[in-house]
Formats: structure tokens, sequence, C-alpha cells
């Protein structure tokens, strides 16, 4: 960039000043600035040149214009107190506040410009140039050659802005080295005896570095070191080479030297097609000291206690048209604890508890939506294992709505497919002993054991048919909506007959059929006031579902339904459990009172109270199955729970939610949580407060209570303070932190980190790590992390 705008300045004015025109024919002239001339250089370009008078010098050969030169040639302009050209030396001369702005933008500052006429020689003192990318470059001398390298002595090289108030105050970064050579045929610039600065202080020697100039997006080179420091590898160097073999892939090696167990290599493939992009990433090392890998019993080892490990990571997407996608995500891994032992997954703090690799296919119709995929977990925890986990073969989700209205009213129909296999039950313990419910000489039952999943193979096939309708009475207000639904589920289970399993689930090969019709309606009639102050509304609603009583209960394995909260959210859903695996039946009434209030320029309140009532039928949330799920929710009794949600946001600065769940029978508080978020100028705070009573039958023997905390504060422009707290108040300790402080302005940006982890995570818990991160526009970005004080298990 700096070559190009030199040469561009150059022929400017080297041919104006060469022209032999009738103006040259004249011993003096009057004031150049008087006349304009535009001499045709090339065919279709034209130049002007300005000055307040034209001088020749007929015994040296020389031309010179003088006083306010302005030169103007496509696009590029060059101003100077004097521009001289030299017919025998064939050099050009720019003196005194030369300025040279060139098509692209950019601006040359100089005390003297000398250039060859055929451009290829030349130097500029004092040189300061200001790209058109907000790139600055500077040095006491630039001199040109061979046509594109240009050598830059004591130069100084930054992107970042000088202080508008206090130019002399130093920027963020810059880069003072010896010589800076740019060489435009290459696109580089290399550094020798480089110091980097920071904030004015050095921070950095290096005796050669360079990186592609500013005008290149994609090339080859060496990225920005990365460091990091833990107790199992040491101290680690990470140095990424990237290769642009084409303009649609590439490819970085990262090999990565640590102290304690040799040479890491990484190797990422990346390639953008016509319709879509996938990345192959690999990593392998052969290890050299497993004792780090050895627990604190001396006796047993964590997954990493083994010579090689590695893995191979794959991702794509492809578009097959505007509505449709395919694509996958893969992992295969040597170990579960390989991602969080050398901290291969940068998007996850703590280590990520399991991988997933899958293949889809979704579609997006303009009422419609399809997805389909397989998908195979590893987990990544202490307390995984391998053969517990489902493979998914597949699971297909299709939705679809009639766009004509079907008796005034909408009707819609989902069907899902799920196809799953396991090779050991996954048991879980309940009550708080030290029973192992994986251990085939443990007693499993259903007094101390749950089952989340079952062994074996599980296939289901569920359609529904849904419609409803809106009818509003216009005189009152009064709101009803009916509506229907039909569904119905076959699934072919065959449970592996292992040790207790007949305790949970029929070890029977066998089809099982289920359907489940449901007919209702809702009912909602609102008060509205007016009032100066704003506007409210009471709102009573009560909903009826008539439906029969749930068969098959616990033929069918529930895996996916296990995650019930009944709360005010699902107060008025016509089935509240989350999956398919189970279905609401028997006839229900829920009833409510929602309550609004909106306040002139000062927000909203929200709230809603209620209860559900079980009618007739069977309560499918008092008959438990391998998961007990339904249980201990609130919904068990023929009575429910008290449910209620009050929130209150005030247009963007600041919001508060809540939801409750009350004893039915003396209104104490069972399930409470309260999250408040505040967004002011400088200031955003986060606090989220949760207290659920035990759940005995579900495996939560104790109160569960913790609040988490977190703050933002923009100390300047540039600088923020950032913390997020985790408080178990049950076990009165600390268990998550993370402080950090940041700085982002428009060319660097810093943060440093602190964090600890005190759940366990992979094969360790107590986990303390620094993290820092910086980021310099145009270079490229780097960081340094390492783990303090982690404890292996």
């Amino acid at each position: 960039m700096l070559a190009r705008a030199l040469l561009l300045g150059a022929a400017a004015g080297a041919l104006a000043l060469a022209w032999t025109g009738p103006v040259a024919a004249q011993s003096s002239g009057p004031a150049f600035g008087s006349s304009l001339a535009t001499p045709k250089l090339q065919a279709g370009k034209e130049m002007l040149v300005t000055a307040d008078e034209l001088q020749y010098d007929y015994q040296n050969e020389r031309v010179s214009a003088v006083g306010h030169v302005q030169i103007y040639n496509d696009g590029a302009v060059l101003e100077a107190e004097r521009v001289t050209y030299d017919r025998r030396t064939n050099l050009m001369y720019g003196e005194g506040n030369v300025r040279l702005k060139t098509k692209s933008g950019d601006v040359i500052y100089a005390e003297r410009l000398e250039l060859s006429q055929d451009f290829k020689q030349g130097f500029v003192d004092s040189l300061r140039l200001e790209g058109a990318d907000r790139t600055h470059f500077a040095a006491a001398r630039a001199d040109r050659r061979d046509g594109d390298v240009l050598v830059l002595r004591s130069g100084v090289y930054t992107a970042c802005e000088p202080c508008k108030e206090d130019p002399k105050k130093p920027v963020a970064w810059q880069v003072k080295a010896a010589r800076i050579i740019h060489k435009e045929g290459e696109r580089m610039v290399y550094y020798e005896n480089a110091t980097v600065e920071m904030f004015g202080f050095p921070v950095a020697w290096f005796p050669y570095f360079s990186h592609p100039d500013p005008t290149v997006t994609r090339k080859s080179g060496f990225l920005m070191p990365q460091f990091r420091q833990t107790t199992k590898i040491g101290t680690a160097i990470e140095m990424p080479y990237f290769w642009a073999i084409a303009p649609d892939y590439d490819l970085t090696l990262t090999p990565t030297m640590t102290s304690k167990q040799g040479l890491l290599m990484q190797a990422e493939w990346r390639q953008r097609l016509i319709n879509g992009a996938y990345t192959i990433r690999a990593a392998g090392i052969h290890q050299e000291d497993l004792s780090v890998f050895v627990r604190t019993d001396g006796v047993s080892y964590t997954p990493g206690y083994r010579e090689d490990r590695g893995l191979i990571e794959s991702h794509g997407e492809f578009w097959l048209n505007e509505r449709w996608s395919w694509g996958w995500d893969a992992m295969l891994l040597s170990d579960r604890t390989f991602l969080q032992d050398y901290d291969l997954n940068k998007n996850d703090v703590f280590g990520q508890k399991e991988t997933r690799s899958q293949l889809f296919l979704t579609g997006q119709g303009d009422r419609s939506y399809f997805d389909v995929r397989s998908v195979y977990y590893m987990g990544l925890s202490e307390s995984d294992r391998q053969k517990q986990l489902p493979i998914v073969h597949p699971v297909l989700d299709y939705n679809y709505t009639f766009a004509p209205p079907v008796f005034g009213g909408e009707l819609g129909f989902n069907v899902n497919l799920t196809s799953l296999s396991r090779t050991d039950a996954d048991f879980d313990n309940i009550n708080g002993s030290s029973v192992d419910c994986s251990s085939l000489s443990t007693d499993v039952n259903r007094n101390n054991c749950l089952m989340r999943g079952s062994p074996g193979i599980y296939n289901r096939l569920t359609a529904d048919l849904h419609w409803k309708k809106t009818l509003i009475e216009p005189t009152t207000g009064q709101v009803l909506t009916p509506f229907m639904k039909v569904r119905g589920d076959t699934a072919w289970r065959d449970a592996t007959d292992r040790a207790y399993v007949a305790e949970y689930i029929s070890t029977d090969n066998e089809v099982v059929n289920r359907g489940m019709p449901a007919v209702g309606v809702e009912y909602r009639w609102p008060f509205l006031g007016v009032q100066s102050w704003g506007t409210q509304t009471l709102e009573p609603v009560a909903q009826l579902v008539v439906r029969p009583s749930e068969t098959q209960i616990g033929k069918l394995p529930n895996e996916d339904a296990q995650s019930l909260v009944f709360d005010d959210t699902n107060l008025f859903a016509i089935d509240k459990y989350s999956g398919y695996d189970r279905v609401e039946g028997g006839g229900r009434v829920n009833a409510g009172l929602r309550y609004t209030a909106q306040f002139n320029g000062a927000g909203t309140v929200n709230a809603l109270f209620g209860q559900s009532y079980h009618l007739f039928g069977v309560n499918s949330f008092a008959v438990g199955d391998m998961a007990n799920t339904g249980l201990d929710s609130g919904l068990e009794t023929t009575k429910s729970d008290y449910v209620a949600g009050v929130s209150y946001q005030a247009d963007k600065t600041y919001a508060v939610s809540s939801h409750y769940r009350f004893d039915d029978d003396d209104f104490s508080v069972r399930r409470l949580e309260v999250q408040a978020s505040a967004n002011y100028e400088r200031i955003t705070l986060g606090g989220l407060y949760g207290r659920y009573a035990p759940q005995p039958l579900l495996g939560y023997t104790a109160w569960r209570e913790a609040v988490v905390g977190s703050t933002g504060i923009k100390v300047t422009d540039r600088w923020s303070v950032t913390a997020a707290v985790r408080y178990d108040i049950v076990n009165d300790k600390i268990d998550t932190t993370n402080y950090g402080i940041r700085y982002l302005d428009d060319c660097v940006g810093l943060s440093v980190n602190y964090i600890t982890d005190y759940t366990e995570s992979g094969n360790a818990e107590n986990v303390h790590k620094i993290m820092f991160k910086i980021d310099l526009r145009t270079l490229g970005e780097g960081g340094f992390s390492t783990s303090l004080g982690s404890t292996t298990q």
C-alpha cells in the first residue's frame, strides 16, 4: 500500500514537469496558478497542474513548479511548496510540506521526496502515511528500491488513531523497528529489530517478524502465538501457520510444544463451496509424562493415562435450495478428557460435558418445518459411562399448519419419529446413599435407583392433528377458544433383559400402541380499566380439557419427557409433558387470574396466579414411570399446587421476572425463581435466585438454594470490568466465579479473566483459570491461559 501510494504521486509529478508543450517554450510566464494545463498523458487520461509560478533552469535542464503546487492525475493529488524535475538525472523532487493523497484515499506527508523517472528508485525524508483503512506508517527516511520495495528506516506502524485532544499521547499500540520493509509484490510487511509498545510502554521485542500488509484479508503466514500453562501439560506455546491455498480453501497447521508432554500437532482444513462450507480438524500427541494422570490415591488413573491421544472433528452445512439444507457435526476422541486437558475447546470456559456427533437435514417452509437427524453422544464427565448413553438413529420432527381456515379455525399436525438404542441401562441413585446403581452386585430397585434410560432398542412414531378457533363476543369482549387434538403413538420396544431392568419396564419384545383424543375449550373475559397513570387489565381464565386416561404407562420407555417443571408458563398447556414418551390423560380444568398494568412511560407489569384440577380418569402425574416423571411435580394430587408469575419490564432499562409454586395445603413455597436485570448507560446488573424444595422421588433429597449475580461496569468509553458469582446457599460456599477487565477501542482489544469452578467438570474439580487475550487490528489476536490448583479426583 505504501509503495503504491508513492508510485501514483511520482507519476503525476514527473509527467507534469516533463511535459514540453507550449508552456515549456516560454522563458518565463505568469503565475502558474492563473492558468490551467491539461496535457494528455495517455489516451483517455488528463492531468492538471497548478502553481504560483513555473521556473526553468536551461543550463541545468531543470523545470520547477513553485508555490502552492498541486498536481492532479487520475484521482491522485500531490501538493508541495516546490516540485522539480531534473532531465539529466531523470529525478523528480518534491520539497516543503509534501502531501500526497492517492486515488485509494491514502495520505502521505513528507518534508522531501525524490524519485527516479521510472519510479523504481527514490527516497522520502520524514515520512508520515495515513492509510484509508486507518493505518499509520512513519519513518525518518523511506527508500524505494526495485520498483516495489519500500524500506522505512527508524519506522513506526500502528492501526490506532492518535488522540484528537492530545496528539502526543501514546497510542494503544505501535510497532517500532530499525527497518520496516514493505514488499508490494508480496503484499507483506517485514520488521527488523522490532519493539511492540502498549500505551507507550515496551511489552515485547522481536528480532524479526512479518505480517501481510493492511490490504490483505487472506494470506499464508504465521498467526499470533498462543500461550497457556496447566499442571498436566506444563507450559505450552502454540504457533499456528495459516496456508491460503486458494480463495475457497485453506489449511492451518498448529504445532504446540508443551514442556511436560512433548509436541501436540493440530491441523484444520476449511473449504467453502458454492452451496455451503465444511471444516476438518485433527489433533494428536504422543505423551511423554503419564505420571500427571495418576489420581491422588496413587493407584487409579484418569482417562488421560495413555501414551497416544488425539481427535478428529468435522462440521459442515450445505444448502440444497433456499428452503432445504443438510450437514453434519462429528467428533472422534481418543478419551473423554483430551479436550479439557489440552484446552482444545475454545468455546467453553470450563470444558464441555459431552460431544454431539450428528447428521441432519432441515427444511423450512412458509407454514411448515422439517428436521431429521441422527446423533451420537460421547460423555466427557467423570460420572459418564459410555454404554449408558443413547445412539439416536434418527429423530424426525415435522409440523405443518394449513393455510386456509378449516371450520373457521387453525388446523395443523405434528409428526415425531424417534429411534434409539443403548447398551446398558442408565440407573441413577435417588436416596443420597452410597449405592452404586450401575454395579451388578447392588440390589437395584425403585427405592434406591431410577432408570434414566432403557437398554436395548426403542422406536416410536407419534402423530397428532390439532385444531382451534378463537371467538370473541363483540358486546362484552368475552373470548372463547374451542380446541381439539387427536394423537396416536405406535412403538416397538426390545429392552435388553439385563439385571434389574424388569423392575422398571417390561423386557418383552413387543409393539405398543397408544391413542389420546382430547377436546376442550378455553374461556377468557378481560376487564379493562383506564386511569390517568395508564391502563390495567384483569382477566379470569379457565380451560377445560376432556380426554380419556393415559394408557400403556410404564410400557414405553420415557426417554424425552423427564424434564417436567410445573409453573405459570405451562399452566394452560394442554399437555404439560416436555416430550412425546408420556402423554397427559384424564379430565382436567386449569384456572387462573391474569393481570396486566401498563404505565404511561413507566413499563408493564404482568402477573398470573392459578391452579390445576384433575377431574376424572387416571391422573398421569400420579403414576410414575421408570424415571418417576410427574411425581413430586405439584400435579400429582387432585388439586395441584398453586403457581404464580410476576414480571415487570421498564422499557429496555431494567426488568424483573419471578416464578412461584406454593403448596396446596399450607401455601409454603415449593419452588421460587427470581431473575432481575438492569442496563443503565454504563452499568449492567443481573441476578438470579432459586429455591427448590426436596423431591425425594426424583432424587433430590434436600433443599436446593443458590444465587447468581453478575455485573458489568463501563468505567470509561474504553475500559470495563465484569464480575459473576454463583453462591450455593445450602452448602454455604461460592462454587463459580468469573472476574474480568477489558479494554476495547477501534484498534485493540484486551481482556483478562480469572475464573473458578468448584463443580465437577471432566476429571477435575476446583478449577482455577486465568485467561488473557489481546487483539491488535491488522496484526491478529493472541492469548495466554493458565490453570491453577485444579484438584484431580
